[in-house]
C-alpha cells in the first residue's frame, strides 16, 4: 500500500482560503489524511501560526523546528510515542497530543525550551495513567497554565515542586515497566506481520499453480458464464473475514492502527478486483430531503437502543459499534432534532423524539462492551410526536419510551 505523503499539491488543495499560496500560509489543516510522516511543512510554510494534523498516523514529531511563528499545533489521534523536536517552535503556546502513544513522560522536559507554552493536552496517552503524572508535568513545565483542560493553581505547583524528587523516581520506574511491555508488543506485532506476509505469499503461489489469479479477468468471465455461485462464495468469505477482523481482540498500539488502515485498504482493493473494474463513484447518501425532512438511516446496520431518561431529562442512544474498533473511525454529530454517527464513513442517523441541547451532549465508549453511548439533555419544550422519516417508511411509535435492537436502512 502506498504511504500517503505530504505533498505541495496536498497543501495547495487545503489553502484555498489563502488563494492557494502556500509560502504565506498562517493556518493549515491536514487532518484525516492518513499521513504517516511529518515532512516538508517547515520548508514550504514558514509563516504558519496554526497547524492541524489530528487523526492521522504520524509516528514521530519532526521537520517542524523552523516554524518559529507556530502558536498552536494539534497532533491529537496520531501514533506519536515521544515528545521531541519542538525546541525551535519559539512561539508555541498550545500543544495538543491527546490520544497518542506517549509512554516516555520524561520527554516533556524537552518542552522546557518552549517558554511561551501555556496549554498542553496529554490525556488518552499511556503516560497519563502513571501515578504522579500530573504532578510531574506541573513541576517540570513551570511555564504551563493549563494541563488537559484544567487550570494549574499556584498551590498545586508548589506542592508538585515539593514532592518532585519522589514523583520523579516513581515516574522513572513506571516508564521502564511501560517500555519493556511496549518492546514486547512491538515484537508481537512484527511477528504477526511476518505471518501475514508469508500467508499472502503462499496464496499467490497457490494461485499461480492453479493457473490463474483468484481476481483475474478470466475468472470474472467464468463467473459471468454461469459460475456465479463460486463468485458469491468468495464475497461471502471476504465478509466473514472482515467481521472476524473487527471482532477479534487487539491491543491499542501504533501497529494496530496501521493494521486497521491496511485491512481497510486491502478490502477496498479486493472489492475492486472482484467486480473486475474500478469502484463506481456512488451518489452521496441522502440524509435530509430537499424539503428539509430528516431521514432515519442505518447504513452500518448496527443494533441500537434509544431511551428517554425522564429522571435526568435526557435522551440516551446506545449504539453497538464494533467492540475493538478504533474510536478515530467514529464521528458524532448531535443536532437539536436528530443525531448522526459516521462509522467507518457509513452514516447512522436517527430522528429524536424531543428537542435536545447539542452543546451539552456527550459521547463516550463503554469500557465493557465498546458500545458508543450518547447522552443528549432535552430542552424545556418537547417536540410533539415523531414524523415518519425513514425512506423505508419505518417510524418509531409515539407511545414507546424505549426502542431497542433495531436495524433498518433503505
Amino acid at each position: 500500500m502506498e504511504e500517503p505523503r505530504i505533498t505541495e499539491d496536498l497543501i495547495r488543495r487545503n489553502s484555498e482560503h489563502n488563494d492557494c499560496v502556500i509560502f504565506s500560509l498562517e493556518e493549515l489543516s491536514l487532518h484525516q489524511q492518513e499521513i504517516e510522516r511529518l515532512e516538508h511543512i517547515d520548508k514550504w510554510c514558514r509563516d504558519l501560526k496554526i497547524l492541524y494534523l489530528q487523526n492521522n498516523l504520524i509516528g514521530k514529531i519532526e521537520n517542524v523546528s523552523k516554524l518559529k511563528k507556530l502558536e498552536y499545533l494539534n497532533l491529537a489521534l496520531n501514533n506519536i510515542e515521544k515528545i521531541e523536536n519542538l525546541e525551535g517552535c519559539e512561539g508555541l503556546t498550545k500543544l495538543d497530543l491527546t490520544v497518542n502513544f506517549i509512554g516516555e513522560l520524561s520527554s516533556v522536559k524537552t518542552l522546557g525550551h518552549n517558554i511561551h507554552l501555556k496549554e498542553l493536552f496529554l490525556m488518552g496517552n499511556p503516560c497519563a495513567d502513571f501515578d504522579g503524572y500530573r504532578q510531574f508535568v506541573v513541576a517540570t513545565l513551570q511555564q504551563l497554565k493549563w494541563l488537559d483542560g484544567k487550570e494549574i493553581e499556584r498551590s498545586e505547583r508548589i506542592q508538585a515542586l515539593q514532592n518532585f524528587p519522589v514523583i520523579e523516581q516513581q515516574i522513572r520506574e513506571q516508564e521502564e515497566a511501560y517500555c519493556l511491555k511496549r518492546a514486547k508488543d512491538k515484537e508481537e506485532a512484527q511477528r504477526k506481520l511476518r505471518e501475514e506476509d508469508e500467508n499472502e505469499a503462499k496464496e499467490r503461489r497457490h494461485s499461480v499453480f492453479e493457473g490463474q489469479s483468484p481476481f483475474s479477468v478470466e475468472h470474472k468471465d467464468h463467473v459471468q458464464e454461469g459460475q456465479e455461485g463460486e463468485y458469491n462464495q468468495k464475497r461471502f468469505k471476504d465478509n466473514e473475514d472482515d467481521l472476524e477482523f473487527w471482532n477479534k481482540p487487539s491491543l491499542f498500539t501504533p501497529e494496530s492502527r496501521l493494521e486497521t488502515l491496511r485491512h481497510m485498504e486491502k478490502q477496498r482493493k479486493d472489492q475492486e478486483k472482484l467486480s473486475g473494474k474500478k469502484k463506481k463513484v456512488k451518489p452521496p447518501r441522502i440524509l435530509i430531503t430537499e424539503d428539509g425532512k430528516v431521514l432515519n438511516v442505518n447504513d452500518p446496520k448496527l443494533d441500537f437502543s434509544l431511551k428517554d431518561d425522564e429522571k435526568r431529562n435526557q435522551i440516551i442512544l446506545d449504539l453497538a459499534v464494533y467492540r475493538y474498533m478504533d474510536t478515530s473511525l467514529i464521528d458524532v454529530d448531535v443536532q437539536p432534532t436528530y443525531v448522526r454517527v459516521m462509522v467507518k464513513g457509513k452514516p447512522f442517523q436517527l430522528v429524536l423524539p424531543a428537542e435536545v441541547k447539542p452543546d451539552s451532549s456527550s459521547a463516550k465508549r463503554s469500557q465493557t462492551t465498546g458500545h458508543l453511548v450518547i447522552c443528549m439533555p432535552k430542552v424545556d419544550e418537547v417536540i410533539t410526536g415523531w414524523r415518519q422519516t425513514s425512506e423505508s417508511g419505518t417510524s418509531p411509535s409515539d407511545s414507546s419510551r424505549e426502542h431497542t435492537n433495531q436495524r433498518w436502512a433503505k
